[in-house]
């Protein structure tokens, strides 16, 4: 039977659908708004179905948000696009009404055959770009009119579809940044903290937790200044009066100088600071970012520390090309060799005393390469050498700033030779300020550096050198008695040439060889005179005096033969006149009061050869072969004046 025009068209009441679309989605969101909205269309145009899909362009499927057919609610319900109704209005983007016999444009459908579809509508829900979001439709066993107000009620429909699902998407994008912004702030190695204006505390990132050493809980409605210096403290407060200051634009800033925090346990630490502002409904915050640059400080010093070793090591290395290992058959240099082994092996303090030029630094080099420490350096310090006011420094290291000049932090000597060896030289011109400093170390081992009262703990073994009477000084005040003993664990006295003249020929020997080599040249033969004049000679300055004397010969030599006239210093053969000079009978045993004399005509004429000049190249330091300081000392020690 025909179905009559009446029967054909829907009846409904177009306010009835417009307030039950309100009253139907008002209070919902989300999978419940759309599942009040779809119940909704499907009632107010009568259809047998009705549904709300969203488009996922990658994979060409809908996914359904909201799929009721036949009373029934379909869940979890997705689809290919490619063949079916819904593809038209995908591709299109426009709005698709098939008002009757939609199975004839669609005979491979089994869903509509399964269904039997008679009619159908649906509308793409767009972006505010006019790309497709997804699809609102309807579909119905009995025909769908095409009827103008119908076509508006369902466009009322898809246009609060389209607003749910925009406002979802953006929530999801909103909720997606700020999850990846929560991982960037959790996950930072720096410190990040939101401030209020008050300064207080209104979010710390786990960084900044592990860094002061408390919860979020704890730390989060704190004054931050509570866990800042004092002086940081205000430098903050007025960090966050000036960025007000800034443009909008640029209202963040670097902290010249950074903060110094301190974590819960009390410890303080420098870091790196940037301060920025912003506003929330007109309240303003700011967030700092800290970074501790304690480590990086700390790989700094390592970094210094290695260089400066690696300075001193070239410096000895550099030595050690001016000295060979230990030489001589005396019976006096095998007992130094004996207590060398015995002493070697401990850690025990060892105090080499001997004349200028003996060659104390190097029994104090064969104990170190002979100890467990040797892999560890040898660091040297020349008492004599250092300024009495730069001393401390140069023991014990100081802060940046510590000092007018201390522009950088600098280690100390004691902590570059930590597990190693420190041969502190001319020990008796430490001053006594700094004495009871260093007996300190012995004691204890620690001492604090310049501008910090922290101690500094090392393990270093001590060996001291001194050509002076430590005895003498302690009576005359001017060494502590308590370090003497300190020092005077193992004492070694290292004999003068002159006690091991039978050692002469065996160092002149070696020393031509090496020096003719590093010179290149071709002298080799020592005479018999030439070894007789060695022999005889008294040599004041010892060793070091000797092998620059042998230096010298072998330079002006012109042959395969070392020659002696210009380089070994000769003996005056008048008496003693006003001006000190000596002479002696070579075959007279030399008193200890005509060695000195001797020792002070030779210091006269290296001075007068020399015009007076110790320093520099060709002074008389460097014609004796002895340290300039040393130098100064033995004129001191023999009331030498300039005239």
């Amino acid at each position: 039977m025909k179905e009559s025009d009446s029967e054909r068209n829907r009846i409904f009441d177009e306010d009835a659908v417009l307030r039950n679309i309100i009253e139907g989605t008002a209070i919902h969101t989300g999978e419940q708004f759309f599942r009040s909205l779809v119940e909704n269309l499907s009632k107010a145009l009568q259809t047998q179905g009705a549904w709300i899909t969203e488009y996922l362009d990658e994979t060409r499927k809908l996914r359904g948000l909201a799929f009721l057919m036949g009373g029934e609610w379909i869940e979890d319900y997705e689809y290919d696009i490619a063949g079916t109704v819904c593809e038209e209005v995908i591709l299109e983007n426009s709005f698709i009404h098939y008002p009757d016999k939609i199975i004839d444009f669609f005979p491979d459908n089994p869903i509509l055959k399964e269904l039997n579809a008679v009619s159908y509508m649906g509308v793409p829900l767009k972006d505010l770009d006019g790309k497709a979001l997804g699809y609102i439709a309807v579909l119905d066993t009995k025909p769908i009119p095409e009827d103008p107000r119908l076509v508006g009620i369902f466009n009322i429909f898809a246009a609060r579809a389209a607003a749910e699902l925009q406002r979802i998407r953006a929530e999801a994008k909103v909720k997606e940044r700020e999850h990846k912004l929560s991982q960037l702030v959790g996950s930072a190695m720096d410190t990040i903290i939101e401030l209020d204006r008050r300064s207080r505390v209104k979010m710390i990132n786990p960084a900044g937790e592990d860094l002061l050493g408390l919860s979020a809980a704890k730390i989060e409605s704190r004054d931050l200044s509570e866990f800042l210096t004092k002086e940081s403290g205000i430098k903050l407060s007025e960090l966050l009066k000036e960025i007000h200051l800034l443009p909008q634009d640029s209202s963040s800033l670097w902290i010249p100088g950074g903060l110094e925090a301190v974590t819960v346990n009390g410890t303080q630490f420098s870091a790196e600071a940037t301060l920025s502002g912003f506003e929330v409904e007109g309240e303003p915050y700011y967030t700092l970012i800290l970074r501790n640059v304690n480590e990086r400080i700390e790989a700094e010093r390592k970094i210094n520390s290695l260089i400066d070793e690696t300075q001193y090591l070239q410096e000895e290395i550099k030595e050690l090309q001016n000295f060979d290992e230990i030489i001589g058959n005396s019976k006096a240099i095998k007992r130094v060799l004996n207590e060398i082994h015995q002493v070697a092996s401990t850690d025990a303090t060892v105090l080499i005393t001997g004349e200028t030029g003996t060659g104390k630094e190097l029994v104090a080099r064969a104990i170190h390469t002979e100890s467990r420490r040797k892999d560890k350096p040898l660091v040297k310090v020349n008492c004599a050498a250092i300024s009495p006011s730069l001393m401390e420094s140069e023991f014990f290291g100081h802060e940046k700033g510590a000092f007018t000049g201390a522009t950088s932090k600098r280690e100390g000597r004691f902590s570059l030779a930590d597990k190693g060896t420190i041969f502190l030289d001319e020990i008796g011109e430490l001053p006594l300020e700094l004495q009871s400093k260093l007996l300190r170390v012995l004691q204890e081992g620690e001492f604090e550096p310049i501008g910090t009262s922290m101690s500094t703990k090392v393990d270093v073994r001590v060996i001291c050198a001194t050509n002076r009477d430590l005895k003498k000084m302690v009576a005359e005040g001017k060494f502590r008695e308590d370090l003497f003993y300190r020092l005077n664990v193992f004492p070694i006295d290292v004999p003068p040439l002159r006690e091991r003249s039978d050692d002469v020929l065996l160092l002149a020997s070696s020393f031509v060889k090496k020096c003719a080599k590093t010179l290149g040249t071709n002298v080799y033969r020592v005479t018999e005179e030439s070894m007789e004049r060695l022999r005889s000679y008294s040599w004041p300055g010892n060793i070091r005096e000797l092998h620059n004397v042998i230096e010298r010969a072998v330079i002006t030599s012109s042959g395969a033969e070392l020659s002696l006239d210009s380089s070994l210093p000769q003996i005056a053969n008048t008496a003693p006149n006003q001006n000190d000079s000596y002479s002696h009978s070579p075959d007279k045993p030399l008193t200890e009061l005509d060695l000195k004399k001797l020792e002070h005509q030779n210091l006269i004429n290296a001075l007068e050869s020399t015009k007076w000049r110790i320093y520099g190249k060709d002074g008389a330091a460097e014609l004796l072969g002895m340290n300039p300081s040393t130098l100064r000392s033995r004129l001191k020690t023999l009331g030498i004046k300039r005239p």
